[in-house]
């Protein structure tokens, strides 16, 4: 089999650092399909009426319910960049709305619900939404979730009937996976929360207003993130990342990928390019909705389209 760290998604073989492997590629199709579950109307409709009070609310319920009812201090720890405060004003407080178990099944319902309006009632239940729903979900069962608290409690979930929804929570895991492995990467590197986010928004991969403002930060604690990384080396005067800020985030982005590459390797070169395939039309769908928010939040800049 080959090594998947080593090709992309069009099988070329390339090279390292921020060159787009197989779980950067992958990463680009599977992240704006997983995010319907926040920007969505029918996730919001669902939070609505589960009783969450607010956009926040719904979107820790919605994204911490596989966990359990844990306390606010285990989804700041497992999400990283959102500042406490942000994450205490909607936990505990969601479960006395709905049990996770309740805000699971709405979850799996809204998602049903906003991919067969977004991609239409034909492809949702097509043989191409199968096969797509099935290798996902090969790769997800196959993710090492070592240190991983986010994926595992995503992997243990039930396989959903409905394709759409089957491919929804496969990804879900996928992405999770990606980003308790990245988490672990920055605390390996020594990168604080606010320090990551001002990295991705000096790269230019995101706002950085909608970054720090969005996960509840004050100009004083982005300010001293910026201190930190200037006397680092990573940031010049200016704000923009040096030389050695460039090398910094690209060794943290090829590690993220190195750790995330295991699913694609496991679901093998073939399957994972079938996949690739199968998933540019829904990402592609997903982009030209209008749902995602300007300044990209989530800071995916490929195209998710060939390699």
């Amino acid at each position: 089999m080959t090594d998947a760290a080593s090709w992309t998604v069009s099988g070329r073989a390339r090279g390292t650092g921020m060159e787009r492997t197989a779980a950067r590629a992958m990463w680009e199709r599977f992240e704006p399909v997983h995010d319907l579950v926040y920007f969505a109307p029918e996730a919001r409709r669902a939070a609505d009426e589960l009783g969450m009070r607010g956009f926040w609310m719904g979107y820790f319920a919605l994204r911490a319910a596989p966990l359990g009812p844990v306390p606010a201090p285990v989804v700041t720890a497992c999400f990283y960049v959102f500042h406490p405060d942000r994450v205490t004003r909607a936990l505990p407080d969601a479960w006395r709305y709905a049990s996770p178990g309740d805000v699971l099944d709405a979850r799996e319902q809204a998602m049903d619900a906003a991919m067969t309006r977004l991609f239409g009632p034909d492809l949702v239940s097509s043989a191409r939404m199968t096969e797509a729903a099935d290798l996902a979900w090969r790769a997800a069962e196959t993710a090492d979730i070592a240190g991983r608290p986010l994926a595992a409690a995503n992997q243990a979930l039930d396989r959903p009937r409905q394709s759409c929804a089957r491919l929804w929570q496969a990804l879900t895991t996928l992405r999770e996976h990606r980003g308790d492995g990245h988490v672990a990467t920055l605390v390996g590197h020594g990168v604080a929360p606010v320090a990551a986010m001002v990295l991705k928004a000096a790269a230019g991969e995101s706002d950085a207003a909608l970054l720090r403002e969005g996960r509840k930060w004050d100009q004083a604690d982005w300010h001293a993130a910026e201190t930190e990384l200037r006397e680092r080396g990573w940031l010049d005067d200016a704000g923009a990342l040096t030389p050695a800020g460039v090398t910094g985030r690209a060794a943290i982005e090829a590690r993220t990928d190195a750790v995330a590459e295991g699913p694609w390797r496991a679901l093998g070169q073939e399957n994972t390019a079938r996949l690739a395939d199968l998933l540019d039309p829904l990402a592609a769908a997903v982009r030209k909705s209008g749902l995602l928010p300007d300044g990209n939040p989530v800071g995916v800049t490929g195209t998710g389209t060939g390699g």
